[in-house]
C-alpha cells in the first residue's frame, strides 16, 4: 500500500512544481506555448517510444480491446444523454468526452505496477497506446466542436502530427524494428519530457482557477460518469469474460483513472473552457486518493 502511495505523490510533485511556477512568475510562463510544444512536438517521442519499445504481441490485444469497448458504450450513452441536459456546446463537449479520457500513462502505469508488479506493464502499455488513440480521435473532436463546425473538427485530427506518428511505429513495429543505443536514448528523453511537462502543465492551469464558477451541474455529471458510470459497466463486463485476473484487475484499474492532463492540453488548443477542464481534472484527481483503495478491494471478484 505504501508503494501507491508513494507512486501518487511522486506524479503529484510535479504538479505542485507547475503551480508554484505560475505563482512565481506569473505572465513571463506562456501555457498556450507549451501546450503547443507539448502536443506538436514532444508527444511524438512519447508515441514512438511507447510503441516501438516493446512488440505489440496479438495476445495482448484483448486488454485495450476490452477498454475500446466499454469507452464506446460509455460515449454512445454520454453523447445522447449530455444532449438532453447540456446546450451550450462547449459544455456539452466537456461532459461528452472528458470522463472517458483518463490517466492510463502517467498515473495507470506506475500505479498497475505497484499493485500488480512489473508482469503488468505489457498491458497497462498496450492500454494506454489505445487511450492515446481515443484522445487524438474522438477526444480531438469533441474538444474541437466546442469551437468548429464537425467538419473541421475532423480535420483537426488529421493535423496532429502524434496521429501520424503512431502510423509509422506500427509499422516501423510490424516490420520488426527496435531501437536501440543513442535512438532509444533520445526517444526515452523526449517521452520523459513530455511526460513530465503534461504534469507540469496541468500545475499552470491550476493557477487563478475559481472553483465555484464552474457549473455544479457539469462537475456533478462528470464526477458520476468517471466513478460511478464507468466503473460499475466496467465492472459487469469483466465478470462476463474469461480473462486472466490480473489482466481484469488492470483494465479496472485503468478505467478507474482520474481525468488525464490531455484534457487541459486540448481543452486549451481548441478553446474550450481549459479553466473549466483544468478544475475538473484536478477535482477528479484528489477524489481518486479515496476512491482507488475501493477499486482495489473490488478486484477480489475477479
Amino acid at each position: 500500500m505504501s508503494s501507491i502511495i508513494f507512486s501518487i505523490i511522486g506524479i503529484y510533485i510535479f504538479i505542485v512544481m507547475g503551480f508554484l511556477s505560475k505563482v512565481s512568475f506569473k505572465e513571463k510562463i506562456d501555457d498556450k506555448t507549451i501546450t503547443l510544444i507539448n502536443v506538436y512536438f514532444l508527444q511524438v517521442f512519447l508515441t514512438f517510444w511507447g510503441l516501438l519499445v516493446r512488440p505489440v504481441d496479438i495476445t495482448l490485444l484483448y486488454a485495450p480491446s476490452i477498454y475500446l469497448f466499454i469507452t464506446l458504450i460509455i460515449l454512445v450513452v454520454s453523447a445522447l444523454v449530455a444532449k438532453k441536459i447540456f446546450y451550450e456546446q462547449k459544455e456539452y463537449s466537456i461532459a461528452t468526452v472528458a470522463a472517458l479520457i483518463g490517466n492510463t500513462g502517467n498515473l495507470g502505469i506506475p500505479l498497475c505496477i505497484a499493485i500488480f508488479g512489473e508482469e503488468s506493464i505489457p498491458y497497462t502499455t498496450v492500454i494506454n497506446l489505445m487511450n492515446v488513440f481515443i484522445v487524438y480521435t474522438i477526444g480531438v473532436f469533441y474538444y474541437s466542436r466546442g469551437s468548429f463546425d464537425a467538419k473541421t473538427s475532423l480535420l483537426n485530427i488529421l493535423k496532429l502530427p502524434i496521429l501520424w506518428a503512431a502510423f509509422v511505429a506500427i509499422a516501423l513495429s510490424s516490420f520488426g524494428y527496435r531501437p536501440d543505443g543513442v535512438i532509444l536514448n533520445t526517444l526515452m528523453m523526449g517521452a520523459y519530457a513530455s511526460m513530465t511537462m503534461q504534469l507540469f502543465l496541468f500545475g499552470i492551469y491550476m493557477y487563478g482557477i475559481k472553483i465555484k464558477l464552474i457549473s455544479k451541474r457539469l462537475l456533478l455529471w462528470v464526477i458520476a460518469m468517471k466513478f460511478v458510470l464507468i466503473p460499475s459497466l466496467t465492472f459487469l463486463v469483466l465478470l462476463f469474460v474469461e480473462l486472466d485476473p490480473m489482466i481484469k484487475g488492470v483494465i479496472f484499474i485503468e478505467m478507474l483513472m482520474p481525468l488525464a492532463i490531455a484534457n487541459v492540453n486540448l481543452a486549451s488548443l481548441y478553446d474550450c473552457q481549459a479553466k473549466t477542464v483544468t478544475v475538473l481534472t484536478l477535482i477528479t484527481s484528489l477524489l481518486f486518493l479515496g476512491v482507488i483503495f475501493i477499486g482495489i478491494t473490488l478486484l477480489q471478484y475477479f
